[in-house]
């Protein structure tokens, strides 16, 4: 169960790279749902993840393989789990037309998982897509990446 929680995204903050053309209401709105979607994770907030992700969700997890939309929320909203405070570093917000999107960063997930501690380093990009007035993830791949060569703080 814990390597397929720590094959997901994490909350936190840091400056997001974006296109240069990009409108900034786009920026704005992208980061503001990518923004909520990490931290009802972090909160493991199941109701907020089933109205944010959806329904034919494709997750791809940091082993490669696929999963959908019941997966990934079992994975962040088990009882005996919990997250530490997490930062997100070399953010990326892109624009992919008038109703997608993409965040993508890099960070280290760190918690307990049955009382057992656990951290990974990360890199994960999520797709969003605009549905009506509100937005969903849509496609989530994640890359485990070597702790040891994570930049010191």
């Amino acid at each position: 169960m814990r390597e397929m929680i720590a094959a997901v995204l994490a909350f936190g903050l840091a400056a997001p790279a974006v296109a240069a053309d990009a409108p900034a209401g786009e920026i704005a709105e992208i980061r503001a749902f990518a923004d909520a979607f990490d931290a009802a994770q972090i909160a493991q907030d199941r109701a907020a993840l089933g109205r944010m992700v959806a329904d034919d969700l494709v997750f791809i997890d940091g082993s490669g393989k696929h999963y959908g939309k019941a997966f990934f929320i079992d994975g962040w909203t088990g009882a005996e789990d919990d997250y530490d405070p997490v930062t997100l570093s070399d953010r990326v917000i892109l624009p992919l037309g008038k109703d997608a999107g993409l965040a993508s960063a890099e960070t280290i997930l760190s918690g307990r998982s049955a009382g057992t501690p656990f951290r990974v380093r990360i890199r994960f990009t999520d797709i969003f897509r605009r549905h009506g007035n509100s937005w969903q993830a849509t496609y989530i791949h994640v890359t485990r990446m070597a702790l040891e060569d994570a930049p010191k703080p």
